[in-house]
């Protein structure tokens, strides 16, 4: 017998339209009678290279994020998920406070998940770990905000960069090896776990394969915020191909 899609749960999801990562990894992370439905908020493709660039970028989601939070909530989601990580620590812990109010306030009061919410209980879900290592797809200016992100939530960066892509779509074109070659030289003796930002770069069901061979949790964002909304949702269902996370928390 089928299982209705969306009978368990609906997500709304905003993704910047450029992003062409979270639908589909989402997507191979959802459980039977869970449904996600993507609303695209309008960004044009230009490169990210200095931190003018990144705060024009920020201010266009912030200009364009409600119109997308209303699309989507004509097909009445249950909850929502900011598809995007920037935006949720750039301006510090209060600022994604207030976005993610403000979120929920546009959307009638449905739960909202955001990547600020999701990497604390993520990482903690793994146990007393303090030392971390951030993988990025930023460049310098967008680093320094990261590192003041973790360390906001009780953290230690031991190192961070990685993978320094001059356009949001480039994000999502980086290969494999790229990203597994960026995560061996983060790998520092002292880091307990590694997490990833950017939630264009396609690292999920690498994230899982990097967890055996550095035998410490790898964090993917995307695999953060979705297990993060599932498990706020009341869905507990495990899913295999995503490490540690998704599969055994």
């Amino acid at each position: 017998m089928f299982e209705q899609e969306g009978r368990r749960l609906k997500f709304g999801v905003m993704v910047p339209s450029t992003n062409t990562v979270v639908q589909t990894e989402f997507a191979r992370m959802r459980p039977g009678g869970v449904s996600n439905h993507v609303s695209r908020i309008h960004i044009p493709d230009r490169p990210l290279t200095t931190e003018a660039d990144f705060a024009a970028l920020m201010e266009r989601v912030q200009a364009e994020l409600m119109a997308a939070v209303d699309r989507v909530m004509t097909c009445r989601p249950h909850a929502l998920i900011m598809g995007m990580s920037a935006e949720t620590f750039w301006d510090g812990p209060e600022a994604s406070a207030r976005l993610a109010a403000d979120l929920a306030a546009r959307a009638g009061g449905i739960g909202v998940t955001l990547a600020s919410d999701a990497f604390g209980p993520a990482i903690r879900a793994h146990g007393d770990i303090r030392r971390l290592a951030v993988l990025t797809p930023y460049q310098k200016a967008g680093e320094d905000k990261v590192v003041r992100f973790f360390e906001g939530l009780g953290f230690e960066v031991v190192a961070v960069g990685g993978v320094q892509a001059p356009g949001p779509v480039e994000m999502a074109d980086l290969s494999p090896r790229v990203i597994r070659d960026a995560l061996i030289r983060l790998n520092d003796p002292a880091v307990e776990a590694i997490v990833q930002l950017g939630t264009n770069l396609p690292m999920a069901r690498l994230a899982a394969v990097a967890e055996f061979w550095l035998d410490k949790p790898v964090i993917a964002v995307n695999t953060a915020l979705y297990w993060h909304a599932l498990r706020r949702a009341g869905i507990t269902d495990r899913v295999e191909g995503f490490g540690t996370l998704l599969a055994a928390h």
